[in-house]
C-alpha cells in the first residue's frame, strides 16, 4: 500500500514524496528495501535530508488510565542535501536494517491483531519537516521464536491478540523503549488457575531472552507469576517447547512456579521468577495462531481494515515529535 502527500508546508504545486517497498515482509535482524521516489514541483527546491523512520503503535499508561501513540524505533537517512529541480524525477533506493527487537506483526501471512507498523518518510524542506509518506510492513518470526509459538497451540492454547506497551522489563537487556506481548487464552486444562499467558521476545543475534507471564486466579498464588530465560536460537529449535510450557503451569498450579527443573528453572539458560503485577488483563474470546484472527485474516482489527488502522494511527502526528 502507497500513500502519496504534497508538501504541505510549501502548499499547491510543491514536491511530492511515494515511498516504494520491495520487501515489505522482514524478520527481526533483517532488512526492509526500497524506493523513495520524489518528483519535482513547480519550481526548484532545496531539499535538506530524506529520513525513513520505523514507527509503531504503543500503548502508554498514565496512572490509572491508558492510550495509544505512535513510537519511532529505528532511524534511516537516506539523502542529505540536494536540489530536487522543477519537474524532475528522482530515485532515492535504500536498504533500512531492522532492529532484533522488532515486535511480530504477522505470522503466516495473517496479521496479528492489535499490531501496526509502517515506514515513515519525512522530507525536509525549506527548514519544515513533512512527514509526507507511510507505508506499512509487516515483521514475521524468526524460527526460533516460532518454535515457542507452536508449543503453546500445540497444548491447545488460543491467540487472543498482540500489542506494544512502552517501558522496560526488569532483568532484561532491552534496547527499544517498549516490548511487545502476544497473549494467550489457556486451553480447558488449565483454566482453573491461570486466566490467560503473555509471552514476550527481546531477540539478539544470538538468541532470545522470553519472558513469560501467566494472570493466575485467585488462591494461594493469585497475581502475575513472571519467568524468564534466555536460550540460544539453534537451542530454541530443539527443544520440546510444549513440554516445558505444560511443566511451568504445572509448577504454578501447585508451587506457584518458584522451583522445579527443565529449560525454564535450569542451568544453563538462567531464570528469573517474580509474582509481580505488570501487565494489562482484558477480556473476550480468543482464536488459534494458525487462523490468527479472522478478523486479522479479513485485514480487520478493532473495526478498521488495516490501511485505515494506518492512516487512523498516523495521520494526526504533524509536528517534529511523537503524538500521544
Amino acid at each position: 500500500m502507497v500513500f502519496k502527500r504534497m508538501l504541505g508546508a510549501l502548499g499547491v504545486g510543491a514536491p511530492s514524496v511515494d515511498t516504494v517497498l520491495s520487501t515489505p515482509r522482514t524478520r527481526p535482524g533483517g532488512t526492509l528495501r526500497g524506493e523513495v521516489r520524489l518528483k519535482g514541483g513547480d519550481f526548484d527546491a532545496e531539499i535538506e535530508h530524506v529520513t525513513l523512520g520505523l514507527v509503531a503503535r504503543v500503548e502508554i499508561e498514565y496512572g490509572d488510565s491508558e492510550g495509544a501513540g505512535v513510537n519511532e524505533f529505528a532511524r534511516t537517512q537516506v539523502s542529505g542535501p540536494f536540489t530536487l529541480r522543477k519537474g524532475e524525477d528522482r530515485v532515492l533506493p535504500f536498504t533500512m536494517p531492522v532492529p532484533w527487537e522488532a515486535p511480530v506483526s504477522e505470522i503466516d501471512g495473517q496479521p496479528l491483531r492489535g499490531m501496526v507498523l509502517g515506514v515513515r518518510t519525512e522530507l525536509a524542506i525549506a527548514k519544515a519537516v513533512d512527514k509526507g509518506d507511510l507505508d506499512p510492513f509487516a515483521v514475521e518470526p524468526l524460527p526460533s521464536q516460532l518454535r515457542i509459538l507452536e508449543g503453546f497451540l500445540d497444548l491447545g492454547f488460543q491467540f487472543k491478540s498482540a500489542d506494544l506497551e512502552s517501558g522496560r522489563l526488569i532483568g532484561v537487556d532491552q534496547r527499544l523503549p517498549f516490548y511487545q506481548e502476544i497473549e494467550f487464552y489457556p486451553p480447558p486444562q488449565h483454566r482453573g488457575h491461570v486466566n490467560e499467558v503473555e509471552v514476550t521476545f527481546v531477540a539478539t543475534p544470538d538468541g532470545l531472552t522470553v519472558v513469560l507471564e501467566a494472570d493466575k486466579r485467585a488462591g494461594r498464588y493469585s497475581g502475575d507469576a513472571i519467568d524468564h530465560f534466555t536460550v540460544s536460537h539453534d537451542d530454541a529449535l530443539r527443544t520440546n517447547w510444549s513440554g516445558e510450557i505444560e511443566s511451568w503451569l504445572q509448577r504454578l498450579a501447585s508451587y506457584g512456579g518458584h522451583h522445579g527443573p527443565g529449560v525454564l528453572h535450569g542451568d544453563p539458560y538462567g531464570h528469573h521468577y517474580d509474582d509481580h503485577h505488570h501487565g494489562r488483563h482484558h477480556g473476550g474470546g480468543g482464536m488459534g495462531l494458525g487462523a490468527v484472527a479472522a478478523a486479522g485474516a479479513m485485514g480487520v482489527a478493532g473495526g478498521l481494515v488495516a490501511g485505515e488502522i494506518v492512516e487512523e494511527i498516523f495521520e494526526g502526528d504533524d509536528d517534529g515529535g511523537d503524538e500521544w
